[in-house]
């Protein structure tokens, strides 16, 4: 599974987003991400095989989140599913 590295200024923590490439939720995240200059790298879900999707689900259910996109995932901890701008930045410090 390709996992793709946006670069940005901001790099305090890691991000990771799953993500549907024709999403426009998704879409929107990744421009606030890119216009808050947020480092983060994305998935995106339906591009991968049917195996790596799979991979992808139990990792967001076992994360405690629902399988929904954009999925973000803070640390490795925070997981923040659809389009929620004030929580990114509640959980990024922005």
């Amino acid at each position: 599974m390709d996992k793709v590295k946006v670069p940005g200024k901001n790099k305090k923590h890691k991000v990771l987003m799953y993500a549907i490439s024709t999403c426009a939720w998704c879409k929107k995240t990744k421009k606030f991400l890119v216009d808050n200059e947020v480092e983060y790298e994305y998935i995106d879900v339906d591009l991968c095989s049917e195996e790596d999707r799979q991979k992808i689900r139990d990792d967001i259910r076992r994360r405690g989140g629902s399988l929904s996109y954009p999925t973000i995932i803070v640390d490795d901890k925070k997981i923040i599913t659809g389009y929620s701008p004030d929580e990114i930045k509640e959980a990024l410090g922005i």
